[in-house]
């Protein structure tokens, strides 16, 4: 079984505001996905981060994972709302979230794979329904294990993203990575 990476919009935020988009796609070794809804959140992202405009055309995240099913929009809207506390104001807050968390429990072909967030109350509902999910410190980890980066590479880039202002975890010391 093929087991793929969702990263969400924030960790590609994070990913371009320090030029590591690069490095986002070596750790992600081609298996890397995404659902039309974060890739839409990217390209609305990409006013403030411009090397998000290359995503779609660069292909390493696949083509936007579509949910045609009405009966599956209906779930996803669902779980947007519950879960995520979306309303019918605003219908494409936390529609990214729901889909990703969607794919991930229901489509065969995607289960097992990780979903990729900082938003705490995200990674904790994840882990709570049994989607393994990991945020944007979990996933340098992944690229030293990988060598794709140094540990004190990593860890300047982490620490260089919350300088840019992103919201992420840093671990206390590169020790810990």
């Amino acid at each position: 079984m093929t087991w793929y990476w969702f990263p969400d919009n924030t960790v590609l935020c994070n990913f371009a505001s320090v030029d590591g988009l690069p490095l986002l796609q070596r750790i992600l070794r081609g298996r890397g996905r995404w659902t039309e809804a974060i890739a839409y959140e990217a390209e609305r992202s990409a006013r403030f981060y411009p090397a998000l405009e290359k995503l779609p055309a660069e292909g390493w995240l696949g083509a936007p994972i579509e949910i045609d099913d009405p009966q599956e929009a209906d779930q996803v809207e669902r779980i947007r709302r519950a879960v995520f506390g979306g309303s019918g104001s605003e219908p494409l807050k936390h529609l990214g979230e729901a889909q990703t968390c969607h794919v991930i429990r229901n489509w065969k072909e995607y289960a097992g794979s990780c979903w990729i967030t900082d938003d705490r109350d995200a990674l904790d509902y994840a882990r709570r329904v049994g989607i393994t999910a990991r945020d944007t410190a979990d996933l340098i980890s992944e690229g030293i294990s990988d060598g794709c980066c140094t540990r004190s590479d990593g860890y300047e880039l982490l620490c260089l993203m919350r300088a840019r202002g992103r919201k992420l975890r840093v671990p206390p010391h590169q020790a810990h990575l």
